[in-house]
């Protein structure tokens, strides 16, 4: 199981949240699992898995979307994590991240929440925030919304056609970080990008 990772997806389950900026984290493990050619199936962990690798001989991805509540997201986490035997070093998260401007990616493990929900049940049920984040920039709010609200709701007519190439370098960066390590995908993917 040296191999393995369990890559989570954050977001809220049912179709009328899919489109919103708090499900990114989902929408980018669709592709990575479009990639490796799986198939999400229900699982006793309470979410929705899929499992491949990412070519012959290379990394073994199991691909988790909770189907708790975002701000539940530890139990099924930490589930499928025990499930597969892997530690929280063996877990990278995908979320949606305030704090970094909209069409960028930033990869880091450990450190605080920042207020996300999400992340603080994780850290909770794991015992730990010593697990792998790939941060999907969703930026601010405009003017005076409430974070709440904006991460509640759909990305604009302009984010949603840039939207595509953005789920595409987060499934790079954790196909990076997971191939490669936290360095070597960090210099990748903190670099200036021209």
């Amino acid at each position: 199981m040296d191999d393995t990772w369990l890559v989570a997806g954050l977001g809220n389950p049912g179709p009328g949240y899919a489109a919103h900026r708090h499900n990114v984290g989902q929408m980018a493990l669709d592709v990575l699992a479009e990639r490796i050619g799986a198939r999400f199936s229900r699982h006793k962990s309470n979410t929705l898995l899929a499992e491949g690798r990412l070519g012959p001989g290379q990394p073994k991805l199991v691909l988790a979307k909770p189907l708790s509540f975002m701000n539940l997201s530890g139990g099924p986490v930490s589930s499928a994590a025990r499930f597969f035997g892997l530690d929280a070093d063996r877990v990278v998260v995908l979320h949606d991240e305030l704090d970094i401007p909209f069409d960028t990616v930033r990869l880091k493990v450990g450190g605080g929440h920042g207020g996300h929900n999400g992340l603080r049940d994780i850290q909770s049920a794991l015992g730990t925030a010593d697990f792998a984040r790939v941060r999907i920039g969703i930026g601010r709010p405009p003017g005076r919304q409430d974070p709440a609200d904006y991460v509640l709701s759909p990305f604009s007519k302009a984010e949603r056609e840039t939207l595509p190439s953005l789920l595409a370098d987060a499934a790079d960066a954790t196909e990076d970080l997971v191939r490669e390590g936290l360095l070597a995908a960090q210099q990748r993917w903190h670099a200036p990008r021209g």
